[in-house]
This record gives C-alpha cells, sequence and structure tokens, in this order.
C-alpha cells in the first residue's frame, strides 16, 4: 500500500540528509498518515480512508466532509475522492 493521502493526493517530499561534515544523501520526508472513516451527511454512509493529518485539520476547517469535497477543485482530488465527490454532486442536483 502506497503513503497516499486518498482525498489530497498528497505523497512524501525527497530532501537531503546533512552531516555534521555537510555530507548530503537523498532521503524521504513521508507524510503523516491516519486510517480514519469519514460521514457524508448527504449520502448517510461512511467512507474508510487513509488520509493526511493536516487533510483532517483542512476538512473541520471547511466545515465537513461533504463541504470540503465540493468546493475542492477536481485536479487536486484523487481517483477514490472524486467518485465520492460525483456521488454527493448526483445526490444534491435537482433531479428531473
Amino acid at each position: 500500500m502506497s503513503r497516499v493521502c486518498d482525498l489530497t493526493g498528497k505523497r512524501y517530499m525527497s530532501g537531503n540528509t546533512v552531516s555534521h561534515a555537510n555530507n548530503r544523501t537523498r532521503r524521504k520526508f513521508n507524510i503523516n498518515l491516519r486510517s480514519v472513516s469519514l460521514q457524508s451527511d448527504t449520502l448517510n454512509e461512511k467512507f474508510n480512508l487513509r488520509i493526511a493529518a493536516s487533510t483532517m485539520r483542512t476538512i473541520s476547517k471547511h466545515g465537513g466532509f461533504d463541504k470540503f469535497i465540493i468546493t475542492s477543485s477536481d485536479t487536486k482530488l484523487s481517483e477514490i475522492a472524486l467518485k465520492i465527490k460525483r456521488k454527493i454532486q448526483k445526490t444534491l442536483s435537482p433531479s428531473k
């Protein structure tokens, strides 16, 4: 399982470990992933996702999972999040 946020698609960052002698060695800075279940109010459904801790703070800032998904752009969301977003938009749109 790769270490990627299911909602935002955030991945690791790369950089250098610098020793006292100023030797530089490549390394990875992994993201802080958490397994959470997020409740969608419009779908009355829970989604089990692996998201970054920073994404959890962003969701609460936007006022909930549904508002976060709807307001975020499609280019920033991962494939799993896009499927959830389409489900939510389908239920929110007035049916003809």
